[in-house]
């Protein structure tokens, strides 16, 4: 469990950790550079660097929070990966299942494996359930993640790497915007930013604009049209 500066979430947990690139959006993965400091760090957790490893030890770790939390998990990994077996993702949702005072937010790029387990697990209210999408090849992500029994469903557009066009967001409860950022990011535009906002404004989707991006973040910021857009399936806009 660890404090983060991811800001649509307050902590975040990592039962697994390492991945494998699977498209364009994993091209300056975050996590695999992440990992590699740690391993330098001398973290244990890390002794594989970014190899895919599960974590049983990490498993007892939110019975521990006395209060409410809003955890991503696996911000270091995909619970969704093909080499993670089917017995350990349960193992990892009886967990939340056992912890219903904590939201759990789970994102994952392999949509096709996640349609293909869910109906073998326990979809308690607490898990929120997202896919990245990064353009437009990677559409049908979302249709997968409408066919779960998630309750909260959303949409990671980060590192948005071109227009979506037109997105069919129903039954879609959430849509976060970001630029990519480190040392050689891919620009953004804005106007693909706004059309995204626009079409979440129409159908009362909470729209949350994380960041521009860009070698410098925090000098970017992540005003858009001189106004904040930060919310969420419990904060929606006034």
């Amino acid at each position: 469990m660890a404090q983060t500066s991811i800001e649509w979430t307050e902590m975040t947990w990592n039962p697994t950790t390492g991945c494998t690139k699977l498209s364009p959006g994993c091209k300056f993965c975050y996590a695999e550079i992440m990992a590699r400091r740690l391993k330098a760090m001398g973290l244990e957790k890390y002794d594989n660097g970014f190899d895919l490893a599960m974590h049983e030890d990490a498993l007892t770790i939110p019975y521990s929070w006395k209060k409410p939390k809003l955890v991503f998990v696996n911000s270091m990994s995909d619970l969704f990966h093909k080499d993670i077996p089917l017995s350990f993702i349960q193992k990892v949702f009886a967990v939340m299942n056992e912890n219903q005072k904590h939201v759990f937010q789970i994102l994952t790029k392999r949509a096709d494996i996640l349609l293909q387990h869910s109906d073998k697990l326990n979809w308690t209210s607490n898990i929120w359930m997202g896919v990245t999408v990064e353009n437009t090849n990677v559409l049908t992500r979302i249709d997968l993640l409408r066919k779960t029994p998630a309750h909260t469903k959303f949409l990671s557009c980060e590192p948005l790497l071109g227009s979506l066009g037109a997105i069919d967001l129903k039954r879609i409860d959430w849509v976060i915007v970001g630029g990519e950022s480190g040392r050689n990011p891919r620009p953004m535009k804005g106007e693909w930013v706004v059309e995204i906002k626009e079409q979440c404004k129409v159908l009362g989707v909470p729209f949350f604009f994380k960041q521009w991006g860009g070698r410098n973040k925090k000098k970017a910021g992540s005003s858009l049209n001189g106004k904040q857009y930060k919310e969420t399936p419990m904060k929606r806009a006034a």
